[in-house]
């Protein structure tokens, strides 16, 4: 048995692209509404952080809210407290709609503007002054970060839904560093 070969020559790539015109095979667009574009490892990076750095900051604020009697920290850490969970289901969905495992890779670090297990350990047992100031410095540190971290979203990211988020979240931030920046300390 003979194998033979073809070659694929520019007259019979024009020849054959003719005969694929011709029958109409050609891929038309398809109807509806456009698709999001993957995931990029910014995007996934950046909702992997997001997530382990929400869940304690929102422990800080909760921790807060339940243990201060002071006004001018029950409102901010009641409004961070409903801030966090917001963003922790929205990352959590878009950390499903990626495809990426939830792998924890960050579980148990101390990444910059991260609220500290130390600083959630003597949150939990302060009280007045002491955990007014462990509530206002965590926070203005996490918010700060979070804002550098969706700057970098944003500017590297490739998936609409993550950048969409990635601008309210900054947005949020702005609006809570504001807030806290009012509060007497």
């Amino acid at each position: 048995m003979q194998l033979r070969r073809y070659v694929l020559t520019p007259r019979t790539a024009a020849a054959l692209l003719a005969a694929v015109l011709a029958t109409g095979c050609t891929q038309q667009p398809v109807a509806g509404p456009p698709r999001t574009v993957a995931f990029n490892a910014t995007d996934t990076a950046w909702i992997q952080l997001m997530i382990p750095m929400d869940e304690r900051a929102l422990r800080l604020a909760a921790l807060t809210a339940d243990r201060t009697t002071d006004p001018a920290l029950t409102g901010p850490a009641t409004a961070s407290e409903s801030k966090l969970k917001g963003e922790l289901e929205r990352l959590r969905g878009l950390l499903e709609r990626s495809g990426v495992p939830d792998t924890r890779p960050h579980e148990g670090h101390n990444m910059p503007g991260m609220v500290t297990l130390d600083t959630l350990e003597k949150a939990a047992t302060s009280t007045g002054e002491e955990l007014g100031r462990l509530f206002l410095d965590g926070m203005r540190a996490h918010l700060t970060q979070v804002r550098s971290l969706c700057a970098g979203e944003r500017a590297s990211g490739s998936a609409d839904d993550a950048k969409d988020l990635a601008e309210a979240v900054e947005r949020s931030a702005d609006e809570q560093l504001a807030l806290l920046n009012t509060t007497p300390r």
